[in-house]
């Protein structure tokens, strides 16, 4: 669809996430359809590929949950709309939403919310402070177990609505990932020959995304004599602490009190995250806590891959168990390592065959071009609205 309205995302940080991945493709997106897409954040490595799109990063402590310094933001952000003649702002978290919310109020432009996920609300002031989030005339989640979650937290009415994040069906596509490509990962992990069975969990190094329960699942696997299917097994991590250096030193230790050191390989930062998946043969998102969508899932079926993740959250959405992937029960190393066997004893075919139909899935429900045209026809809805009104 044609789109000629200027829209202002705000965002924390630009790193690497599943909401700064979602800004960026809705900046790309927005720009393809000629609009124009500006970014306010604090910075951070993806915001060199926003520029490369076409898009403009405005760069400011949006990141701050002072109350002073959201109350200042709210100053810039309205600056920054009036000076770019913004049609639309849209908040990717809670800081930058109360910034957001007042400087829409301020120039009476339209104000979006995303939720990337379920907020804890203990407290009064933290069920207050998670509200800025309901109060979009547009409120998205990103899943029905994400839509779930803020029905029972800030119930906004019929201004929610479900729009799946997806994977790109053509960045993440088997075909276009060239022997070179491949190459260089199997480099990077120093895989070796003969090639070993690879085993990839790509998140970063924090305490819910299930590496301790992975490295449990390789230590059983190990004991149970189950190396791999042709040959070794390795498992890799593929993703940076981000400033968790403790925590991944406690992994490191674990792998190497239980001696697996020569199978799990810290790999760090991964640029090419299609050749990761291409050089895999499965996947793993054990994650302890819900996934409020599941992008490693998502990705890993448009790469024809098969995921293994844990059964709640997002993956229940993405991954049809048994069938294009195997749901474990969280925080269960032994239940891991089953599924992983059962991975292994499908054979190079019968692997193939799901991740075919993972593919499709994927391809028909979950795709990146999917949510970006849902949510510019969500954009241009609040216009006429508002159209209609004037």
């Amino acid at each position: 669809m044609a789109f000629n309205k200027t829209v202002l995302q705000v965002i924390p940080a630009m790193g690497a996430g599943g909401a700064e991945r979602s800004a960026l493709e809705m900046a790309r997106a927005i720009v393809a359809a000629g609009g124009r897409a500006l970014i306010a954040t604090s910075g951070g490595r993806m915001t060199g590929a926003v520029e490369a799109a076409g898009g403009r990063v405005a760069i400011m402590p949006v990141h701050t949950k002072n109350p002073f310094g959201i109350f200042r933001n709210a100053g810039r952000l309205a600056a920054l709309i009036r000076a770019e003649n913004v049609d639309l702002i849209h908040a990717r978290s809670r800081a930058p939403a109360w910034s957001a919310l007042l400087a829409a109020r301020r120039t009476q432009i339209p104000f979006v919310t995303t939720w990337h996920g379920a907020y804890r609300a203990g407290t009064p002031w933290k069920r207050f402070y998670n509200s800025a989030m309901a109060r979009g005339d547009l409120v998205i989640a990103n899943s029905a177990f994400t839509a779930e979650a803020i029905r029972a937290a800030a119930d906004p009415g019929p201004r929610l609505t479900i729009i799946h994040r997806g994977a790109d069906i053509d960045e993440f596509a088997p075909e276009r990932v060239s022997p070179g490509r491949l190459a260089a990962i199997a480099e990077k992990w120093a895989l070796g020959t003969p090639r070993p069975f690879v085993l990839l969990l790509p998140a970063r190094l924090t305490d819910w995304k299930g590496h301790a329960v992975a490295i449990e699942a390789a230590r059983l696997l190990t004991t149970g004599g189950r190396s791999g299917a042709d040959g070794e097994l390795r498992l890799i991590f593929a993703g940076d602490a981000q400033g968790r250096d403790g925590f991944a030193a406690l992994l490191l230790r674990r792998v190497v009190d239980v001696g697996l050191e020569r199978m799990i390989r810290f790999a760090g930062h991964c640029d090419d995250m299609p050749a990761a998946y291409a050089a895999a043969d499965v996947v793993l998102s054990p994650s302890t806590r819900p996934e409020a969508f599941g992008r490693v899932a998502a990705e890993a079926g448009a790469m024809a891959r098969v995921a293994i993740a844990a059964d709640h959250g997002g993956a229940r959405e993405t991954i049809a168990d048994r069938e294009t992937g195997f749901l474990v029960k969280p925080g269960s190393a032994q239940a891991l390592a089953d599924a992983i066997v059962q991975a292994i004893d499908l054979g190079a075919e019968g692997r193939a065959a799901m991740g075919a139909r993972a593919r499709a899935r994927i391809a028909t429900a979950f795709s990146t071009a999917a949510m970006t045209a849902a949510t510019l026809a969500a954009y241009q809805s609040l216009f006429d609205v508002r159209a209609r009104a004037s």
